[in-house]
């Protein structure tokens, strides 16, 4: 979980390292706009091999939810 939080923190400009935890809800971030969910679905289609569908997307609210798509817990392969 740390290491996905990392590098979501790292994914999207101008979030400051170590800022952010598994129940931070990731909309209510400033730097969340279009770019920034481009940005996310690139990285990790790259480093997870992971493609989420639109459904999962907007049901997961917070960073430690994505993770659990991410990390085999529904995510698409």
């Amino acid at each position: 979980m740390d290491e996905f939080i990392s590098k979501f923190e790292n994914t999207i400009e101008g979030v400051e390292a170590g800022s952010l935890h598994s129940e931070t809800v990731f909309r209510s971030l400033k730097q969340w706009d279009s770019l920034a969910l481009l940005m996310f679905i690139d990285m990790i289609d790259a480093e997870y091999d992971v493609r989420l569908n639109s459904g999962q997307m907007k049901a997961a609210q917070t960073l430690g939810e994505l993770y659990g798509l991410i990390s085999g817990d529904g995510g698409m392969k």
